[in-house]
């Protein structure tokens, strides 16, 4: 069965020479003996250096598009157990760690390049993360010359040949060092690699097949969001070199601090200030959530000072499924600093009638308690 020379690289049948390169570089940095010393590692790497000089060579891909193997019965390498003749792949591992190659030519690697991604921050408020939004911006991106369809190139005329490296899209050099001989390509200077050159050019984007404009876009943000999360939109951003397809535009939500709940996760905290009377008593208070409007906190008789009421199904909603967190009401309970004698008398009555925490004590070892708490913040446990 012959091999799947694609596979092993890990990129799909009509991948272009550049995508072969970006693969190999990829799979070259993580697999090199020099890097990973692990056995596993270098025959792996062996079989990565084979499959790209095989892809890169057009007789070898051409055997494999037709289903066979160009190393097969002595078919030009030397399978898994080497490099192939002539060390075909080292350049590219040369070019992989020092920027450069030791010699031989990949061809020119052409004007039509991707677009790079975008980045657009926006705020929302609470309420906007809540329940989802859409808002249309306005964005600064490169796009498609209108007037040469992405060509770079005015009316009917077309790129010629580039004179300095031939249409080879690099240069070479031959440097003599302790090893002998060591041949050095380079990208070309004049075309900048792409082996062509335009020699009359769009008017209106000077030849790069694209110019910039501001252009409106509607941006469907999702309910549940949060602060410092991405939505993409799909080739909305960059188009590249040449009129190459766009990059994605990504939109990062920055959260507005609310005035009255604090966000944790899909969860929601705010304080309710309770006089000390209703908390002994039992209460209820009447809020206005963020999403379901007036809501009722229920506050039990006997409610101690830092308890948490919490509502089940009242915080936000999770962004991928949709279930919504808790809220949470933390009560606040409100002593007067300021009584007139009849309510001092009343107080003093109701001490003298309560058997339950009427004494002063040292609360060091009850659970729960401001001693604890504050315990735990400064030591951890």
């Amino acid at each position: 069965m012959a091999r799947d020379y694609y596979g092993i690289l890990g990129v799909s049948k009509g991948a272009s020479d550049s995508e072969l390169k970006r693969a190999y570089r990829k799979l070259a940095r993580e697999l090199h003996p020099d890097i990973n010393p692990d056995e596993q590692a270098q025959a792996r790497f062996k079989e990565v250096s084979v499959a790209y000089e095989v892809l890169t060579d057009p007789e070898k891909r051409r055997i494999v598009d037709l289903g066979g193997d160009p190393l097969e019965n002595g078919g030009g390498g030397n399978g898994f157990g080497g490099f192939g003749s002539g060390f075909g792949g080292l350049g590219d591992v040369f070019e992989a760690f020092f920027g450069g190659s030791a010699g031989g030519s990949r061809g020119p690697r052409g004007r039509v390049q991707p677009g790079s991604d975008s980045l657009l921050r926006m705020r929302l408020d609470l309420l906007e993360c809540a329940t989802g939004v859409s808002k249309q911006v306005t964005v600064d991106t490169a796009i498609l010359c209108d007037g040469c369809a992405g060509k770079g190139t005015h009316g009917n005329s077309a790129p010629s040949a580039c004179e300095t490296c031939g249409g080879r899209g690099e240069v070479q050099t031959v440097q003599r060092s302790l090893l002998g001989q060591v041949l050095t390509s380079r990208p070309c200077p004049t075309c900048q690699g792409a082996g062509e050159v335009i020699t009359d050019p769009c008017h209106k984007c000077g030849g790069d097949g694209r110019v910039r404009a501001r252009r409106d876009i509607t941006v469907k943000i999702p309910a549940g969001v949060g602060d410092g999360m991405r939505v993409r939109l799909a080739a909305q951003g960059e188009v590249g070199p040449g009129g190459g397809p766009a990059g994605d535009l990504y939109v990062e939500v920055h959260e507005k601090p609310h005035d009255v709940f604090i966000r944790d996760g899909d969860d929601l905290h705010f304080t309710v200030r309770v006089p000390m009377v209703e908390a002994a008593l039992g209460t209820s208070v009447s809020v206005e959530a963020i999403i379901d409007g007036e809501t009722v906190v229920k506050i039990e008789p006997g409610s101690q000072p830092g308890s948490v009421v919490t509502m089940r199904g009242k915080g936000m909603p999770h962004l991928r499924t949709g279930v919504r967190g808790n809220l949470h009401a933390h009560l606040d309970v409100v002593v007067p600093t300021r009584l007139d004698s009849k309510e001092r008398e009343l107080l003093k009555d109701f001490r003298a009638r309560n058997k339950e925490g009427s004494e002063v004590v040292w609360a060091e070892s009850a659970s729960g308690g401001v001693f604890s708490r504050l315990r735990e913040a400064f030591t951890g446990r």
